[in-house]
């Protein structure tokens, strides 16, 4: 709703690593998600780079209710309204400006920019927005940059995504301004290509148990206004 700030996306500990997602077939979408909340990981972030994205959102947010669902690679007002219309939950930029940042500020859902400066992060503290993705994480800096962010600007917190492995989450998580890391490698391409569902269960399971970070946020299904 125009005028009202969505609840934060990171407020209330679900998962600590969101899975990324690029879906080819539409039809994979749900099978996908259901093994995903199977090994313990309740939400999943589909990557708005394929023609099938947007009827994956929509599958998952009608067939998969247990599955928070929501769109990445939002790089317009357009792409922001058409992934909520599809039944997304929260979106995710790789990077903002004013227009998109006020689109996604419109769509009611939570939304998480991307930035990767200390500049950017201070522009949008400036607009009142405080939970972030930081992206590229692993060229941008890695833990160490977002160690350095927290001295000066405690009061943003960041989802890394791009470069994040199942090693380098721990050191992610383990920051007191990271809610949870996006990743990749719970659902590899191959594993998508092959139906081995299983083999995104077992990755999801793990990724589970890496835990939350200390101060105890992730991804939340929060989605109401202020």
């Amino acid at each position: 709703m125009p005028g009202m700030t969505p609840e934060p996306l990171l407020a209330v500990p679900t998962v600590p690593v969101l899975p990324v997602v690029v879906v080819e077939d539409a039809a994979d979408a749900v099978p996908l998600a259901r093994a995903l909340v199977a090994g313990g990981l309740r939400a999943v972030e589909v990557t708005l780079r394929t023609p099938a994205a947007l009827d994956a959102i929509r599958a998952v947010a009608a067939e998969v209710p247990r599955c928070l669902v929501g769109a990445g690679t939002v790089v317009s007002a357009r792409a922001a309204a058409d992934a909520v219309a599809a039944g997304a939950r929260f979106l995710v930029s790789p990077g903002w400006t004013g227009g998109l940042l006020d689109a996604m500020e419109a769509s009611g859902v939570p939304y998480l920019p991307g930035v990767s400066t200390a500049s950017e992060v201070m522009a949008l503290l400036e607009r009142g927005v405080r939970e972030m993705k930081f992206f590229p994480a692993g060229a941008a800096g890695g833990a160490a940059y977002l160690a350095a962010l927290a001295g000066p600007l405690p009061q943003a917190r960041f989802c890394p995504t791009g470069g994040v492995s199942a090693v380098s989450a721990r050191e992610y998580l383990a920051l007191p301004n990271v809610g949870c890391v996006g990743g990749t490698w719970v659902a590899p391409p191959a594993a998508l290509a092959a139906g081995d569902w299983t083999r995104v269960e077992s990755l999801a399971r793990e990724a589970a148990a890496l835990g939350g970070p200390p101060g105890g946020a992730a991804v939340s299904a929060g989605a109401t206004c202020r």
